[in-house]
């Protein structure tokens, strides 16, 4: 068996060159439709109703005032 891998000239996944390069087209074509329908759903999503509402200054404030109140209950515990 190991000399018939070896005859076949294959690496170490057990693939040939020709059978690696076809998987890799694949793989990257499925890819690239994955990310492009990912791409689309957040953008129809964005649409639907946007993340980020409100005054740019007023949402920062919000951010930072959570992160705040969380460092003001990790940090005693971690003290």
């Amino acid at each position: 068996m190991a000399t018939e891998s070896k005859a076949r000239n294959e690496s170490l996944s057990g693939l040939t060159e020709g059978e690696a390069k076809e998987f890799h087209k694949i793989f990257m074509s499925s890819f690239i439709i994955f990310v492009a329908i990912a791409v689309f759903a957040h953008i129809l999503a964005w649409i639907w109703r946007p993340w980020l509402q409100g005054d740019g200054a007023a949402q920062a404030s919000v951010i930072l005032d959570g992160a705040q109140q969380t460092l003001a209950t990790i940090l005693p515990v971690l003290a």
